[in-house]
């Protein structure tokens, strides 16, 4: 285990971590954020069956929010878009994608984030870090306008870059700490095709390895069986609202582990035991679905100053 988590301590080093800007040390203790450190970054999959998925170790949101902020500051050294960067996933629920499963978002799985607003708002913390450093709200709430934080596929962010490393790392587990370095090495900021800042790669073997780890999870996140767990924890959690055990608006307040410990309390005993097959299903026994649209992720970097798989020069 002590190995594992020097994985990430090591991925956060070569980022800057230890080297971290002041400024960001009262941020991380932000109360809206902290809740995240018991928000898994793999969307409840931690509770599922370790036959269907087996990660060696449980990666938080909070894990995601620090790691995405430190890729931003090392491309930017910029204040206002490191914080955007660092609560950029404020709004995740309980169970994270799982539940944009839930409300049908399969394709963008960006349902929740309509709550970002809301609940930077009511942390009177932020409000006072915010106030001493100068700093509008405003600045941080609308992530979307750091095209270093995050762009519309098939560009790269570093939302994406960081989902590619860590997914690499923790699920696939088909990254080494070596390949890590290398990518992480060759980061490079160019002006995309409309001028526009954009997080690319300096060299083409690193290019084709980001972009190889990126296919190898889409292809993971389009197989049944993920399909089924993720849609059947959002089911479980559906029915647990139904049945007044828990609120949809404690997906947003309240921790995975407080949420899961509330469900497998329910006197509902169909409930109780479509918990217990999520937590033990085996891979046979992992029905055929029909697979809805689920979200293509995609992915052309820049790399050189080329845009990949194109042969004109940006």
């Amino acid at each position: 285990m002590e190995q594992v988590r020097t994985k990430l301590e090591q991925y956060k080093n070569l980022l800057g971590y230890q080297n971290r800007p002041e400024f960001l040390e009262k941020y991380l203790q932000t109360p809206s954020l902290l809740r995240l450190k018991k928000v898994g970054y793999f969307c409840g999959m931690d509770y599922a069956s370790k036959a269907i998925f087996n990660f060696p170790e449980r990666i938080s949101r909070y894990d995601h929010s620090l790691t995405v902020s430190l890729i931003t500051w090392k491309l930017s050294q910029d204040q206002k878009m490191t914080l955007a960067g660092l609560f950029h996933d404020i709004a995740t629920p309980c169970f994270a994608h799982a539940i944009d499963y839930m409300n049908k978002d399969y394709v963008k799985q960006e349902n929740t984030e309509e709550k970002t607003e809301e609940i930077l708002r009511k942390d009177t913390y932020l409000a006072q870090c915010l106030k001493e450093d100068g700093i509008a709200i405003e600045d941080i709430i609308n992530f979307k306008q750091y095209s270093l934080v995050d762009l519309e596929r098939p560009k790269l962010c570093a939302d994406r870059f960081d989902g590619i490393i860590l997914n690499g790392l923790y699920w696939m587990q088909s990254l080494t700490m070596e390949d890590v370095a290398r990518i992480v090495e060759d980061l490079t900021v160019y002006p995309n095709e409309q001028g526009v800042p954009e997080i690319g790669l300096a060299t083409e073997e690193t290019a084709k390895l980001v972009v190889k780890i990126n296919h190898e999870f889409d292809r993971y996140c389009h197989t049944k069986e993920d399909t089924f767990m993720m849609g059947f924890l959002g089911e479980i959690t559906k029915q647990g609202i139904y049945q007044n055990v828990i609120t949809y608006e404690d997906l947003f307040v309240q921790n995975e582990d407080q949420v899961m410990e509330q469900l497998k309390q329910a006197p509902n005993a169909s409930l109780q035991q479509d918990i217990q097959l999520f937590e033990n299903i085996t891979i046979e026994q992992v029905p055929d679905i029909a697979m809805p649209e689920i979200k293509f992720r995609n992915l052309a970097p820049i790399c050189n100053c080329q845009r990949w798989g194109e042969k004109e020069k940006l």
